[in-house]
C-alpha cells in the first residue's frame, strides 16, 4: 500500500501548527481556571489575590488566540459561501454546523474578554464556546466529524493547560510571591491539574487510535507508507511526553509543598512542554501528507470553516 507522492509544504504546515495552537491555548485556559485554580476561585468567595490575577492573565492569553481563530472562521465565511453559491447569511441559516462554529467562537471571545475584566460570568461563556465547538458535528449526524476536533480539544485540556500553568501560574509565582507562599500555591495548582491531565491524556489516546486507524486503513500502512513512518516518529515523541508526565505525577508530585519542589516541577514541566511542541511540529507535517486509507491519498473532508485544521492524522 503506497500513498501518492508528497512534498513538504512549509507554509501549509506552519498554518496547521498555528491553528492547533490557537485551539489548544484557549482550552488550556479553561482547564487552568477550572482545575488548577479551582480552590481559590470557588463561587461565593473572593479568592486569593494570586488566583484572581492568574485567572485574568489566562483569560487575556486565551482571548488573543481566540481572536485569531475568530478571524479565520468568520473571515472565511464569504469564500465558503461562494463555493456553495450563497451569501454569508444564507450559509449560516442553511448550515447548522457552520452557524454553531461561529456562535461558539463569538461566545468564547466575549467570555474571555469578560473574564479578563474580572467578570465571573465570562468563564462559563468561554468554556461553552471552547468545549461545545468540537462536538458540533453531532447535530448534523456526522459522528466521525468529532474525532479530530475532540482529539485536539483533549490535547489542549492536557498540554494546553500545562502550558498555561507554567507560563501564567508558576512563572509569575516564582517572581512575585513571597518565598514561603510559593510551595503551597504551586502544590495546589499542580494537584488541581493532575486529574484533568490523567483524564485528558486517556481521551487523547482513545481518539488518537480511532484517527490513526481511520487514516491508515491497514496495519502494514504504518511501516510501508511515508505517512505511517512519519506517524511512528511522532508516536515516539508522544510516548516521551507521557513518560515525562508520569514522572512529574509519580515522582515530583509527592514532593510538592516547598519552594525547591515548585522550582523543580517547573523545570520538568518545561521539558515536557518542549517535547510536546516537537509532537505538534511533527503533527503539522503529518496532516499535510496523503492518508493511505484515502483514494488517491487526498486529505478527507477538507478544512472546516475559517481554516481550522481538518487533520488527516492523529492530532497533538
Amino acid at each position: 500500500m503506497q500513498a501518492e507522492a508528497w512534498s513538504f509544504d512549509a507554509g501549509r504546515s506552519a498554518g496547521e501548527l498555528a491553528s492547533f495552537i490557537a485551539q489548544m491555548i484557549p482550552a488550556g485556559a479553561i482547564g487552568f481556571r477550572y482545575f488548577a485554580l479551582r480552590s481559590g476561585m470557588r463561587p461565593g468567595t473572593t479568592g486569593d489575590t494570586f488566583h484572581a490575577s492568574a485567572a485574568r492573565r489566562a483569560a487575556l492569553l486565551a482571548l488573543l488566540f481566540t481572536l485569531y481563530r475568530a478571524w479565520g472562521i468568520i473571515g472565511g465565511l464569504p469564500a465558503q459561501a461562494a463555493r456553495r453559491k450563497l451569501d454569508a447569511m444564507g450559509l449560516l441559516t442553511s448550515d447548522i454546523g457552520t452557524a454553531l462554529s461561529v456562535l461558539c467562537v463569538v461566545l468564547a471571545v466575549v467570555g474571555f474578554a469578560l473574564a479578563w475584566r474580572g467578570v465571573r460570568a465570562g468563564w462559563p461563556l468561554a468554556a461553552f464556546g471552547v468545549v461545545v465547538s468540537p462536538f458540533r458535528s453531532l447535530l448534523t449526524g456526522r459522528l466521525g466529524g468529532i474525532v479530530n476536533p475532540a482529539h485536539v480539544l483533549f490535547a489542549g485540556l492536557w498540554i494546553g493547560t500545562l502550558f498555561v500553568l507554567v507560563v501564567i501560574g508558576l512563572a509569575p509565582l516564582m517572581r512575585a510571591e513571597a518565598r514561603e507562599r510559593r510551595g503551597a500555591l504551586a502544590a495546589d495548582m499542580v494537584r488541581g491539574f493532575s486529574p484533568l491531565a490523567l483524564a485528558s491524556g486517556g481521551m487523547v489516546v482513545l481518539f488518537g487510535l480511532i484517527t490513526a486507524w481511520t487514516h491508515l486503513g491497514a496495519v502494514d500502512a504504518l511501516w510501508t507508507t511515508p505517512y505511517g513512518v512519519m506517524l511512528i516518529r511522532k508516536l515516539i515523541f508522544v510516548a516521551a511526553v507521557f513518560g515525562l508526565g508520569a514522572w512529574n505525577w509519580k515522582r515530583q508530585g509527592p514532593t510538592l509543598g516547598s519552594d525547591e519542589a515548585a522550582r523543580s516541577i517547573r523545570k520538568s514541566s518545561i521539558t515536557e512542554l518542549t517535547v510536546a511542541f516537537v509532537v505538534l511540529l511533527l503533527t503539522s507535517v503529518l496532516v499535510t501528507m496523503p492518508a493511505p486509507a484515502e483514494k488517491g491519498g487526498s486529505p478527507p473532508g477538507g478544512p472546516p470553516p475559517g481554516g481550522a485544521p481538518a487533520s488527516t492524522a492523529p492530532g497533538p
